[in-house]
């Protein structure tokens, strides 16, 4: 059979605004309000028939279309009742808006079930015949087409259920969720609110603490102030009242001092009258002991075979050369055996008298002073430790020597501390400081020479302490004589070796007897521009004279004389010239011989260093350190 199309008999789609033919793709909402607009017509129209229709139909369709209407059975009703609302609501439409359209008067449906479903079964043939073949399957496409559009319309309605269901839910969570977030902040806000006020209050607390503190603390400032002020009134007082005892005292001290000084000055030309007899007398004594030591030499020469013109050479050598220092013309040109204290010296006799005047003066020094630290009763510690400090501080260095210089001038003229105790202090400490092998020679020289030049006694004093340190500074030598020493360590004590637990080692002693010597050969050749050096080169001169003429030629001499050489060599050759030359001569021909002869290995060092000088003409050389760096920076050495 062929499809048909159906149309209605009228012009027009839509009767009184409803449309026949619904589009099967309406959208939810479109379906909604078209479905209340036919509900609306339906309500209004329900009891009159269209006019349309009623004209276009005839009247035996007309009866047919009346006579047709369909009721719902009980069970039918009872199964429907179990749905929603709304689909109860959607079957009245249907079934209202239909019957009116169908209805079927001739039609009864019995309470009765087998009736009731018999009587339908046999009543359908009767409708269709009556109703036309078209029309019922134009009802049953209509038909089925409502119910598609209700079950899609009931699913929509579902889904929207569903999902304004689950959103309520969502709401309802969130809304708790908000709440408890809004319990738990206002649960936080009053745990920081009580927490900010506990800090409030604990800053205030610390606050007014604070200023009470502050405030104890001004008024014990204040009470200490006062205290302290009240104090330094009383110190203040006794201060003056101790300066005016201090003047007194130190008035009655001068006044002590000057008449000590005069007596001292009186006992002094009356030693001097003495030692300028005594000074005759033992230039006598030298001139026969010198002459009686020419017999024994030439005795000597003979006897060994040794022309007696090298020792003439000698003798006129250190004439020439002793003729710097007056006192040195007659007692040079011998040995002289001296006896002190039982123990038998090899030295010059005006050396050995200058040594008795130096160890005098330190000796009336010392009871000097030591009258004056009774009487005051005072420490001088830290003045001595000011005085050692400089001393200890020097170094090469223009700048530092001047410094450490007036420094020491400027502790020496303390007027809390007595000169000559500075003095004696000052000495003593360059003393100490000269033994130390890394010392500066020529920048301890410098500032002895700078100092002594503002005291001159000084210089006496230091050398009174250095030949105590060093005899070879005199120069002098101890002979060892088994008679005079009961054994080599009284011996060794006697020539200047210490012994703390054990005796001193030779190389120890040897090592400090360089350091003297060093210093004190720094000092002889010493030249600073408007400051006169005391103890100079003529000095240097007369002790290496001496030396040459009374000393033996060993291992502490052979140091003596290279540590000598190689200090002051270039300051004599610059004064003296060939009288130098001929001095070395002597030291070449005769005392390096003599120490050559003795083979003693510890030598070969000490001959090898004088024999190079010599033959290496080291003395036309600038000694090391000699002219002072300008700074500590600077390669240049300039003179000071």
């Amino acid at each position: 059979m062929g499809a048909l199309k159906l149309n209605l008999h009228c012009g027009s789609q839509r009767v009184d605004g409803i449309a026949a033919d619904p589009e099967p793709d309406w959208s939810f909402d479109a379906l909604v309000s078209e479905l209340n607009a036919l509900e609306t017509k339906l309500a209004s129209t329900s009891s009159v028939e269209p006019s349309h229709f009623a004209k276009t139909m005839s009247r035996n369709e007309v009866e047919r279309s009346r006579g047709f209407i369909l009721r719902a059975h009980e069970y039918e009703m009872e199964d429907t009742e179990s749905d929603d609302d709304d689909d109860d609501d959607d079957k009245a439409l249907v079934v209202d808006s239909y019957g009116k359209r169908f209805t079927c008067d001739e039609l009864y449906l019995s309470d009765s079930d087998d009736s009731d479903i018999v009587s339908g079964f046999e009543v359908q043939p009767y409708l269709m015949d009556e109703a036309g073949e078209l029309e019922g399957a134009l009802f049953e496409l209509t038909q089925e087409h409502h119910l598609r559009v209700k079950d899609e319309i009931r699913n929509k309605i579902s889904a929207l259920e569903t999902a304004l269901m689950n959103e309520s839910q969502n709401s309802t969570s969130s809304l708790l969720l908000v709440e408890k977030y809004k319990e738990t902040r206002q649960e936080l806000d009053k745990k920081f609110d009580t927490q900010y006020q506990r800090r409030i209050a604990e800053a205030l607390d610390n606050h007014l603490t604070a200023v009470q503190q502050d405030r104890e603390l001004r008024s014990q400032i204040e009470e200490r102030k006062i205290r302290s002020d009240a104090a330094y009134e009383e110190a203040k007082r006794k201060v003056a009242f101790e300066k005016q005892q201090q003047e007194k005292a130190k008035a009655e001290a001068e006044a002590k001092l000057r008449a000590e000084e005069a007596k001292r000055v009186a006992l002094e030309a009356e030693r001097k009258a003495e030692m300028e007899v005594k000074r005759k007398a033992a230039m006598e004594a030298e001139k026969r002991a010198a002459a009686e030591a020419e017999r024994r030499a030439e005795k000597e020469a003979v006897e060994r075979d040794v022309p007696e013109t090298s020792k003439r050479v000698t003798a006129g050598a250190t004439q020439q050369g002793a003729a710097g220092h007056p006192t040195d013309t007659a007692s040079s040109l011998a040995n002289a055996n001296t006896k002190e204290s039982g123990n038998v010296y090899r030295a010059a006799g005006n050396a050995l008298n200058l040594e008795h005047e130096r160890l005098q003066k330190l000796k009336e020094l010392y009871e000097r002073n030591k009258a004056t630290r009774s009487s005051y009763n005072k420490d001088y510690t830290r003045h001595e430790g000011h005085i050692s400090r400089n001393i200890r501080q020097i170094r090469g260095i223009r700048d530092n020597v001047r410094s450490k210089a007036t420094e020491l001038i400027k502790l020496l003229n303390d007027p809390h501390c007595p000169q000559s105790i500075s003095v004696e202090i000052f000495a003593k400490k360059v003393v100490s400081y000269c033994e130390n092998p890394g010392n500066a020679p020529f920048a301890s020289a410098y500032v002895i020479v700078l100092v002594t030049s503002q005291f001159p006694y000084a210089m006496d004093i230091l050398l009174a302490e250095l030949h105590m340190a060093c005899l070879y500074t005199v120069p002098k030598h101890l002979v060892y004589k088994k008679s005079t020493f009961p054994s080599k360590e009284a011996y060794f004590r006697s020539i200047g070796y210490r012994e703390d637990e054990k005796m001193e080692s030779t190389e120890d002693y040897l090592k400090r007897l360089e350091s003297y010597m060093k210093v004190y050969g720094a000092l002889v050749q010493t030249e600073i521009p408007n400051v006169q050096n005391l103890h100079g080169l003529q000095e240097g001169w007369a002790w290496l004279a001496r030396f040459l003429n009374t000393l033996p030629a060993n291992q502490y001499t052979a140091v003596s004389l290279n540590a000598f050489l190689q200090m002051a060599g270039f300051g004599l050759f610059k004064r003296y010239k060939s009288q130098f030359l001929k001095m070395l001569n002597i030291v070449s021909e005769n005392f390096l011989v003599d120490l050559k002869s003795r083979n003693i290995p510890e030598l070969t060092r000490t001959v090898t260093e004088i024999q190079t000088y010599i033959e290496d003409k080291k003395y036309l050389q600038e000694p090391e350190g000699r002219s002072l760096q300008s700074n500590l920076l600077s390669s240049v050495y300039v003179n000071y």
